[in-house]
């Protein structure tokens, strides 16, 4: 899955936010659907803003059961 890192402040862990777009079957429009996601970042080298990759992986820690796989794209403020 991708996703956009939205927080970073523990160690060793991002929470990656995750958006789905999903047609509704009544009214055909598309609904969006975001769900947040603790995922290992080993490094501490993802910040806030950094588009990554995330990948399921054996649990962590109580709340982490995805890693973080590779990044997509820096975050780059004007």
């Amino acid at each position: 899955m991708t996703g956009k890192v939205v927080g970073d402040k523990m160690d060793k862990t991002v929470v990656v936010e995750c958006v789905n777009f999903t047609r509704d079957a009544l009214y055909g429009k598309y609904v969006r659907s975001r769900k947040r996601f603790k995922a290992h970042d080993a490094t501490n080298q993802y910040k806030v803003g950094d588009q990554v990759e995330i990948q399921e992986h054996a649990p962590i820690s109580r709340g982490k059961r995805f890693q973080v796989v590779r990044l997509i794209k820096k975050f780059v403020q004007e």
